[in-house]
């Protein structure tokens, strides 16, 4: 029995740094192109599964294929704090963020053939009392863009982060865990 094929349904550079960590590289990286714009009063984690799924099923591959797609948001109460769309709206994000404890949800869905398996990932987050000197030097950098919550913790930012409960890896967009655990199921070996 051949190996199946692994089509990475991301086009982020952290999520194929993180497969590379569990000996994996993907035959082919298909990011999908649906709408991530929440429902009104979505709730993060649901918000966050819900996206992984529409990825998983936008996302066309051969019956055989393991198709791994995940999607990450940082969440401030029920607030999601997605990717920000300017240099504002990251300083607003960087100030709700500032001083306080927030989650980042990441889910993961993994497709073969009909079956799929999902896990979702909650990482508890604490950024210290941020000054304004320290945001507009971290804005300067240019981090923020493409990133939810207008941070990376592997980046500049690593710097404001005081406590952190949970899965480092899930932050970045991937748990390994999870993400190894669900490939397992679905017959990929990590590994080889």
């Amino acid at each position: 029995m051949s190996t199946p094929r692994l089509i990475l349904g991301s086009g982020s550079p952290r999520r194929l740094e993180l497969l590379g960590q569990l000996g994996l590289a993907p035959h082919d990286i298909r990011p999908p192109d649906i709408d991530e714009t929440p429902a009104k009063g979505e709730l993060p984690r649901v918000y966050c599964e819900r996206i992984t799924a529409a990825k998983l099923a936008a996302v066309t591959a051969d019956p055989d294929d393991v198709v791994l797609c995940a999607d990450t948001t940082v969440a401030v109460g029920r607030r999601i704090l997605g990717k920000p769309a300017d240099a504002g709206e990251a300083v607003q994000f960087l100030h709700l963020l500032s001083g306080r404890r927030h989650r980042v949800v990441t889910a993961l869905g993994v497709r073969r053939g009909h079956r799929s398996w999902f896990r979702t990932s909650e990482t508890a987050v604490k950024i210290k009392a941020l000054s304004d000197t320290e945001i507009n030097g971290y804005l300067a950098t240019g981090d923020w863009q493409g990133k939810a919550g207008a941070y990376a913790i592997q980046g500049p930012a690593g710097a404001f982060v005081s406590w952190i409960g949970g899965s480092y890896t899930g932050v970045m967009g991937l748990p390994v865990h999870e993400t190894a655990n669900l490939l397992q199921a679905a017959g990929l070996e990590v590994w080889r």
